[in-house]
């Protein structure tokens, strides 16, 4: 056998080996993503689960959504009403103030009672 025969023969011995190892490896590396595909899968065919529940709620809580939305600019009206009959004015000066009184008169303390004085 001559030598060209024999690196010819190296050579695609070399190549058969680097592609069965390359194929090894991508074949791996798809068995994880498939494994990964196969659990994501699931999660999402539990979500949808989960929705179906929650779709037959939806006409209805579009409803209370659209009665709130449509609520907004009637209470926007009122809420400027309150604030505009709340705004502060400034007495004039030189004004004189009552001091405050109390609400109930004269304050007794409960405390002396507690120990056994009456005042």
């Amino acid at each position: 056998m001559s030598t060209l025969a024999l690196w010819s023969v190296i050579d695609v011995t070399a190549l058969i080996a680097g592609l069965a190892v390359y194929l090894f490896i991508v074949g791996r590396q798809l068995t994880k993503v498939a494994g990964t595909l196969e659990e994501a899968a699931d999660l999402v065919w539990e979500i949808k689960k989960d929705a179906e529940v929650i779709h037959s709620g939806l006409t209805q809580i579009n409803q209370t959504g659209g009665i709130v939305a449509g609520a907004l600019p009637l209470l926007y009206g009122m809420a400027e009403g309150i604030v505009t009959g709340a705004t502060y004015v400034p007495e004039p000066a030189g004004t004189e103030r009552e001091g405050a009184k109390p609400a109930m008169g004269v304050r007794r303390s409960r405390q002396m009672h507690g120990v056994g004085v009456d005042i």
